[in-house]
């Protein structure tokens, strides 16, 4: 209820009555509660602590996802190359196959077998 109001919170701001204003009216009188403007310091820093707060784990999250993909591509640069030396022995190996499959006679075809037929 209104009536429970500390008054003791309350500053008077006295505004001159003359008509001094531009439009010819009176400046009104009016209360101000003390910690009013105490109030709106606080939620206002602590509103700036959580914005701040909020930028400083946003900055967290990006830098753990850049050193994240920084590993990811360390890593397919590894597999890209461990891919490559793996295909040059591949080829290293199909060779070797075929030079020994060349030099042994059981790969090799007999003409005479295919004559019989």
């Amino acid at each position: 209820m209104e009536d429970d109001v500390d008054e003791a919170n309350w500053t008077f701001t006295n505004i001159s009555l003359e008509d001094d204003s531009a439009d010819g009216e009176p400046k009104i009188q009016r209360f101000i509660p003390e910690d009013s403007t105490m109030n709106c310091e606080i939620d206002g820093d602590m509103e700036n602590q959580v914005e701040q707060e909020e930028k400083t784990r946003l900055i967290n999250q990006v830098l753990e996802l850049q050193h994240t993909l920084e590993d990811l591509s360390a890593r397919v640069d590894a597999v890209k190359e461990e891919n490559l030396k793996l295909k040059s022995e591949n080829q290293v190996l199909g060779q070797y196959i075929e030079n020994l499959m060349s030099a042994s006679s059981v790969f090799q075809t007999t003409e005479t077998k295919s004559k019989r037929k």
